[in-house]
């Protein structure tokens, strides 16, 4: 039997795809703060133009490390597709965290792994099994609970933002299926080229110029939002997008804290038991798959046909 590689080993990727996701989600919490603080003059729209022009400025090097040559391609009209998703999965996400509670609105978007699951199956031919589908029911349970149809907590603003979660869980998808051919670096470059003409028309009838500090906060948020997304890429190649993706959920505690020391915001029991249900569904996802990967290790034959056992 021939030894597995350190770079091979099924055990050693999922670790160091949930390290970079861990990170990516830290980075993603941190950025979600100066757009709020930036909101204080600025239309989401337009702060999530600046957000894609820092972005692309933080991006930049990866271009002088590589050259041109890491444009060349044949996705391009995947790339495209890919993007215009993304740009309105941005402009929803973003009017979200502009309108509602931070914690809530970064809440609703932990329904993204649970689109992922249910498009990873459809799309990526992911296996997906019983014990899987039934956390993925009780995830959206929690959802439920956070999102609290028919109640006056229930608002336009929720409902955007669950569009932003639907939304995101194509992207994550559809960057799954460009990383099998694609460079992490080069999906991160193209987005954010892309991007920047694309955000720049709705944000123009919103058009002010900001003041010093609201300059800095949408560079911190562009710069901090092209290194979540270049973290968040790798993780997604390293694991299943199924999988890797309820890891992000390390952004709501970062996100809670910083938005009750600078906002005074607390977060509210609906948001706290409907985040945990969805938190547990797929923190069990990830558990059940890195049992998997470690078993692949020292046996080469699990993972070559599918388990009798549902999962």
């Amino acid at each position: 039997m021939t030894p597995t590689t350190p770079a091979q080993d099924p055990a050693a990727q999922l670790t160091r795809g949930v390290l970079y996701m861990v990170a990516s989600a830290v980075l993603f919490g941190s950025m979600a703060i100066f757009i709020r603080l930036a909101s204080a003059e600025l239309h989401a729209f337009q702060i999530a133009f600046f957000r894609n022009f820092f972005g692309l400025v933080a991006a930049l090097p990866i271009l002088y490390q590589h050259g041109f040559a890491i444009l060349r391609t044949n996705k391009l009209p995947l790339y495209f597709v890919r993007c215009l998703i993304g740009i309105v999965s941005m402009l929803a996400g973003f009017w979200a965290l502009v309108h509602l509670p931070l914690a809530q609105a970064v809440a609703i978007s932990y329904a993204t792994p649970l689109f992922i699951t249910i498009g990873a199956v459809l799309v990526l031919g992911e296996v997906v099994r019983v014990r899987r589908w039934t956390a993925v029911a009780i995830g959206f349970i929690g959802v439920l609970i956070v999102v609290q149809p028919g109640t006056a907590h229930f608002s336009l603003g929720t409902l955007v933002a669950l569009l932003a979660a639907l939304l995101s869980g194509i992207v994550a998808i559809s960057i799954k299926f460009l990383s099998r051919t694609e460079a992490p670096d080069a999906i991160v470059l193209y987005t954010t080229l892309i991007w920047v003409p694309m955000s720049l028309i709705p944000a123009l009838p919103y058009w002010v110029w900001p003041s010093p500090w609201v300059w800095l906060w949408v560079a911190l948020a562009g710069f901090l939002g092209t290194g979540g997304h270049m973290l968040w890429t790798r993780a997604n190649r390293l694991a299943d997008a199924s999988v890797i993706a309820p890891i992000g959920f390390v952004q709501l505690p970062v996100v809670a804290i910083l938005a009750w020391l600078v906002f005074d915001e607390v977060v509210g029991t609906a948001v706290l038991v409907g985040s945990a249900i969805i938190f547990a569904s797929n923190f069990y996802i990830a558990r059940r798959e890195a049992q998997l990967a470690r078993r692949a290790v020292t046996d080469p034959d699990i993972g070559s046909e599918p388990p009798a056992a549902p999962r």
